[in-house]
């Protein structure tokens, strides 16, 4: 029997898929578990009554397994690792954290105003970390074999290429090359490509937060 998720709508395109990180690494585990399952689109300036009475907060995703709503990506991932083991995905504790900065570093250099406020060194140190990280364990986090890390990390790499180029037009260094091939890895995946959010949604996601 099919699973059922809530993920976000695209912002003034409700049949779409949004541009939810969160929601993305779910639907990568799902896919890459192979676990059927049945999404609802929820449009977040709109949450119908029936999503709120699953989801109080009004936050996605929310996973439906055993007849109960499940929300939180870490736990909805937890979960589908303990009732679907095969292919086994979790990460080694050790590499669990790795390249969890990026994404608030990333957030504060798209808002930023102020180009000596160093922000954008501060991005640029968490990659160059991954980047160091990559070239000693790659070409995954983990090593050879993709993990529950790399399905968080790859739709918030997303995010970052695709808010940073077009409100910054900024890109990753070319120095940073372990980095740049595990995008170009991530990315190619037929999972990430099925559920990844089409770029100009990702951008009209973020223009509120960087016109604030």
């Amino acid at each position: 029997m099919a699973l059922e998720i809530c993920v976000k709508a695209a912002a003034g395109a409700p049949n779409i898929l949004g541009d939810c990180p969160f929601c993305q690494r779910a639907l990568l585990t799902l896919e890459e578990k192979k676990i059927p399952y049945k999404s609802h689109l929820i449009n977040l300036s709109d949450k119908p009554q029936w999503f709120l009475e699953i989801s109080p907060e009004g936050k996605v995703p929310v996973l439906k397994i055993d007849d109960k709503w499940i929300a939180d990506s870490d736990v909805i991932v937890g979960i589908l690792e303990e009732k679907y083991p095969e292919p086994p995905l979790a990460t080694p504790p050790d590499f669990a954290s790795v390249g969890s900065k990026i994404f608030s570093s990333f957030v504060q250099f798209l808002k930023s105003k102020d180009p000596n406020d160093g922000t954008e060194q501060a991005l640029l140190e968490e990659l160059k970390a991954l980047d160091d990280h990559l070239k000693a364990h790659g070409p995954f986090i983990a090593g050879e074999k993709i993990t529950a890390v790399d399905f968080s990390l790859a739709p918030k790499l997303y995010h970052l290429k695709v808010a940073l180029g077009h409100f910054k037009n900024w890109t990753i260094p070319d120095n940073l090359t372990h980095v740049l091939n595990y995008i170009e890895l991530l990315f190619s995946r037929e999972s990430f490509k099925k559920t990844k959010a089409a770029k100009e949604h990702v951008i009209a996601g973020w223009a509120p937060k960087v016109n604030a």
